[in-house]
């Protein structure tokens, strides 16, 4: 905000500079406006200077001095930027003298046009209103006592003394009042426009940062996908392939058996491999890339899913049945496997469209697959109170379409990666899954017991991310995730989920 006229952007009321380029001397912002106070100043000292040497001549005084006197007075709107307030306070201080009309037009409208408060504004255009009607009536009155044959009304001298006062005092006060309003107008938009640029460019390098973080964020979803996908094949590949060659010798019916389940877990492992690096390059493609990057782990998925639902209806791994607990008898691997190739699963999961992923009912197949590698796992299944009375494979059919696809899918990749981890650090060692329907959540517990002392590992390579997956899968769901080895020396995963169950269609 300036101190006057519009020409004066760049300096306050007070000199301080405000925002724009300065590039005039001491006080003015540009080098025009110092021109304009130059031309301004002299005009006014040249009208002082003959204004004070009448003055000087009338009062009987040195020419000198009013010339002089004039000089000064007039030279003040040099300073009229730095300090109107000055200005104004001379301008009447000279009125008496009949000089400085140019001064005070210039003064009033400096000070009106300044950020100066407006009762400071209103004081010096009053004291300067008073001044001309008093200087006015005077000259009034002595022009009436000159003229003998001129007899005006009473009123003749106030009101015209009160109409030279108000028409020079009001018209610059107006004009700089609204010269003043519309310059903080104009700096205030400019303000808004420069902070809503400012903002604008904040957003752009936010939505930067939230689009390189969504990049970063999905590549970890992706990872972590084909981890949880092909990591547990491989896995019991190899562990397949070491019981291939404890056994080629000894008994070659069963090294027969495992190379056949080495090569369908090596198809298997191919196929989804294949399938998922075609998700990969669709969901890179330019025409999709906005539409299909989110839903790419999604995808994954479903494509692992599909895959290896049709590699288990070709070679199912038979294993005894899950042991019931809490009352909930579980499903028998057949049973499950029919409802995860065969059996119709709903599209819709708790109000959204489910993509074809891993649920609950084809935990049974994963375990069977551990249990044809050799491995001594244990499945039971709790059901609350409302849901005792449910029999037979009927509860694991319906537990793979009563929650979330995603909350079913978190599920099944805990058991899935806890599973190939006891593989991976315990061989030999006995594994029991627990799962438990609870009232607004859903619980999974992969417990395992100290491997075999005399139990030869696969010699499984271990990146340290399976344990890290679970919990980002977990938590991203709003879950809780704990994991840590047990007193007898085993080790323990377990994950609760806040679900809410889906109304049967």
């Amino acid at each position: 905000m300036t101190a006057t006229g519009a020409s004066d952007e760049g300096v306050g009321a007070r000199g301080a500079p405000v925002n724009g380029p300065v590039d005039g001397p001491w006080w003015w912002a540009r080098r025009r406006s110092a021109v304009l106070d130059v031309f301004l100043a002299a005009a006014s000292a040249l009208e002082c200077l003959i204004e004070g040497a009448k003055f000087a001549d009338e009062a009987q005084l040195p020419e000198l001095l009013g010339l002089l006197l004039g000089l000064l007075a007039g030279s003040v709107l040099l300073v009229r930027r730095r300090w109107p307030v000055a200005v104004v306070l001379v301008s009447i201080a000279v009125m008496p003298a009949e000089m400085g009309v140019l001064l005070g037009l210039v003064g009033l409208y400096t000070l009106a046009a300044s950020d100066l408060p407006r009762r400071i504004t209103a004081l010096l255009a009053g004291m300067s209103v008073v001044g001309s009607w008093v200087t006015s009536y005077l000259n009034v009155q002595q022009g009436m006592a000159g003229q003998q044959g001129f007899r005006p009304p009473l009123w003749f001298a106030p009101v015209t003394s009160v109409a030279v006062g108000l028409l020079l005092t009001a018209p610059p006060v107006l004009w700089g009042l609204y010269i003043g309003a519309r310059r903080r107008l104009v700096e205030s938009l400019r303000e808004r426009a420069d902070g809503l640029e400012r903002e604008l460019s904040l957003l752009a390098d936010r939505a930067e940062e939230r689009a390189e973080w969504a990049r970063n964020e999905e590549r970890t979803r992706i990872a972590r996908e084909m981890h949880d996908v092909v990591a547990h094949r491989v896995s019991l590949m190899v562990v397949h392939a070491a019981a291939l060659q404890a056994v080629a010798l000894k008994d070659p019916e069963k090294a027969s058996r495992n190379a056949g389940l080495v090569g369908d877990m090596g198809r298997q492992a191919l196929t989804e491999l294949r399938e998922m690096l075609g998700v990969l390059r669709t969901a890179e493609g330019p025409a999709v890339r906005g539409a299909s990057a989110p839903a790419a782990s999604e995808r994954l998925a479903a494509v692992a899913s599909r895959a290896g639902a049709q590699a288990t209806e070709r070679d199912r791994p038979a294993g005894p049945p899950a042991k019931p607990s809490g009352g909930a008898p579980t499903a028998e691997p057949g049973a499950a496997g029919a409802a995860s190739t065969g059996a119709h699963v709903p599209e819709q999961r708790g109000g959204e469209a489910a993509a074809e992923g891993p649920h609950l009912a084809e935990l049974a197949d994963l375990v069977g697959q551990s249990r044809a590698a050799g491995m001594t796992v244990e499945l039971t299944v709790d059901e609350d109170a409302g849901d005792a009375g449910d029999t037979g494979g009927a509860v694991a059919a319906e537990a793979g379409c009563r929650y979330a696809a995603r909350v079913e899918r978190t599920v099944y990749r805990v058991v899935q990666e806890a599973l190939t981890n006891v593989h991976k650090h315990a061989p030999g060692a006995q594994a029991r899954v627990r799962l438990a329907h609870r009232d607004g959540e859903l619980a999974v517990q992969v417990e395992n017991g100290p491997g075999e002392s005399g139990a030869a590992g696969a010699g499984l390579p271990s990146g340290g991310n399976g344990l890290v997956g679970m919990r980002e899968r977990v938590t991203a769901l709003g879950g809780v995730f704990v994991s840590g080895p047990t007193e007898t020396g085993g080790f323990r995963v377990s994950a609760v989920l806040p679900v809410s169950p889906v109304p049967a269609a």
